[in-house]
């Protein structure tokens, strides 16, 4: 088995999620390719502690982002860091030769994003892929599947949507993504739509136009220092889109909300269409629903409980219950797959630059719609984004 050494720049919670996923990875099957980490970096010295304690093959632990990509002991980077530092730190790994799986929004702003896309470009010998776990889950792979063996018929509608619910409470303290010059204008565009994103921008589904509703909920929250500080980004966006297609337009709903009272990290998607229906969401992680529709007969929605039944093959009987962490360990096979085998070994990969540029050009679009309160025309991609049927 191949092994691709890993330094991971942030040692956040998800960057502790890989770790966990590292520590996992025995529980896949028939993988030709292996992480192990072997660097890690954050300002913070407790937050590398971690790893160092739980990974004996760390050898460089450093607050140096530049040190991870000079050591000749990293192949690959993960990195989980404000979106104000995406560009610059993205770049450094790519013209490093580092191979590189970011987080999203890849990019502060869609000039951010186009300056990380250019290098890739640039260099194509490094596989750059952003992060996005959650059409992992078992049944958001069977809708993927029914959209590849088009399924639906003539699609009706498609909506998508993140619901974070984490600021819900106004005496939260402040952090980085209640303001710009970290998190950008976006706000919880940003910050949650590429994963409302993902599937639609696989399958070609770029919005023509669109209307985007935005709020800002709680205007001010504890500063930790026994004030206050005001909240500079936006909490929830809805975004009402035209998609065109060779049967025809439809309409496509993108919700992306962190406050959602009620709601904790949930993902979902529901495709609607004349021949078939289909949903999923997280808050119901073992159920799909679907409904087959034909002329003149009843309509109804089925549920049926998954199971584990993943991308990638795993130890794990299909009886069982499927949950976050095992999303995370698929979209890094996911990664590490295309890593070793090309993008024609996947079944299913992460977020492509093209994908994550599209996404930009569309919350770029959504920011100008809401402050005219008028729908807005997106141009035509100077980027192809052909529709995904067979393997990825």
């Amino acid at each position: 088995m191949r092994t691709v050494r890993f330094g991971v720049i942030g040692c956040g919670l998800v960057g502790r999620e890989f770790g966990s996923a590292i520590s996992r990875w025995c529980h896949l099957l028939d993988q030709k390719v292996a992480p192990q980490l072997t660097a890690v970096c954050d300002t913070n010295p407790a937050a590398r502690e971690w790893f160092t304690k739980h990974f004996s093959s760390v050898t460089l632990s450093t607050a140096e982002a530049s040190e991870i990509l000079a050591s000749p002991d990293v192949d690959a980077v993960y990195i989980a860091v404000p979106h104000n530092l995406h560009a610059e730190l993205y770049t450094k790994a790519i013209e490093a030769g580092k191979h590189l799986l970011g987080e999203k929004p890849f990019g502060i702003d869609l000039a951010a994003c186009e300056q990380i896309v250019n290098a890739a470009s640039a260099h194509k010998e490094v596989l750059v892929r952003c992060s996005s776990e959650l059409p992992f889950y078992p049944g958001a792979q069977r809708v993927i599947q029914l959209i590849r063996d088009q399924k639906f018929g003539r699609i009706i509608e498609v909506e998508s949507g993140f619901l974070h619910s984490s600021d819900l409470d106004p005496n939260k303290p402040i952090n980085w993504k209640r303001r710009t010059a970290t998190c950008g204008e976006y706000g919880v565009l940003g910050d949650l739509g590429l994963h409302a994103m993902h599937v639609p921008l696989r399958f070609g589904w770029m919005p023509s136009t669109v209307h985007a509703v935005m709020s800002k909920i709680v205007d001010e929250r504890p500063d930790g220092k026994g004030g206050m500080a005001p909240c500079e980004t936006w909490d929830n966006a809805r975004l009402t889109c035209r998609v065109k297609s060779s049967a025809g337009e439809f309409p496509l709903v993108i919700r992306t909300e962190r406050i959602a009272p009620g709601e904790t990290n949930t993902w979902y998607l529901e495709v609607r269409g004349t021949e078939m229906s289909a949903a999923f969401t997280t808050k119901y992680p073992r159920t799909f629903r679907y409904m087959e529709y034909k002329p003149g007969e009843e309509q109804s929605w089925r549920s049926v409980d998954v199971g584990y039944q993943s991308a990638y093959p795993t130890i794990s009987g299909h009886i069982f219950e499927f949950g976050f962490p095992d999303a995370i360990l698929q979209m890094w096979a996911a990664f590490l797959s295309e890593l070793g085998g090309g993008p024609g070994s996947v079944p299913f990969g992460c977020v492509t630059p093209q994908e994550a540029y599209e996404s930009h050009r569309l919350f770029t679009a959504a920011l100008e719609s809401h402050r005219s309160h008028t729908e807005v025309s997106l141009s035509p991609s100077p980027i192809s984004l052909s529709p995904k049927r067979g393997r990825e």
